[in-house]
């Protein structure tokens, strides 16, 4: 049962921590304004939850183009050492080739989860008359991929359906990863 706790708070904690350093990157490849004075509403939280571990990642690991890929290995290494935590406390002995696969996965489901929510929350947004910064931004990050969507699929009745498209592929997109792990894996 203290294990089960442990392992639910380090979930949750590592999966926040990984989840905000994704959204580093994609901002960052978005080219968003990452600062508060722009009027990012985010952009506070996303520095609180993520300096203390990426800014001493990307004093080894270089950006490569528009890719922010100190957030990048940062988030992966999140999910690598609560593997290791969760291995070594639970007295199994893995093979590190498992465990560094596992975070990738990982890494992975949280870059898919994280876009779930990011399209919820745009949805959300659309339907109440929310502060015109946290909409203005949560449309620079989802209306990217809607649009493409936008494009094959029309909106009925004057109701777009391009969210719950994109929700629909992202499960399609977590079914394969499934998939594909348990093939890797096993």
């Amino acid at each position: 049962m203290l294990f089960q706790i442990f392992s639910l708070i380090l979930q949750f904690a590592t999966g926040l921590v990984a989840g905000t350093c994704l959204l580093r990157v994609y901002m960052h490849l978005l080219r968003i304004n990452l600062s508060s004075s722009a009027g990012n509403p985010i952009a506070p939280f996303v520095f609180a939850v993520t300096n203390w571990i990426v800014l001493p990642v990307r004093r080894f690991v270089p950006g490569i183009g528009r890719l922010d890929t100190g957030s990048l290995v940062a988030a992966y290494a999140v999910l690598l050492a609560k593997y290791a935590l969760l291995w070594l406390l639970a007295g199994a002995t893995a093979h590190w080739l498992s465990l560094v696969t596992t975070a990738g996965f990982d890494l992975a489901y949280v870059a898919l989860s994280s876009l779930m929510w990011l399209v919820i929350a745009y949805a959300v947004a659309s339907w109440f008359n929310m502060g015109t910064d946290a909409r203005y931004f949560l449309a620079q990050l989802v209306e990217p991929l809607l649009r493409p969507i936008r494009r094959i699929l029309p909106q009925m009745g004057g109701v777009d359906l391009s969210p719950i498209a994109l929700m629909l592929l992202v499960q399609i997109a977590e079914i394969v990863l499934h998939s594909v792990q348990a093939q890797v894996i096993f």
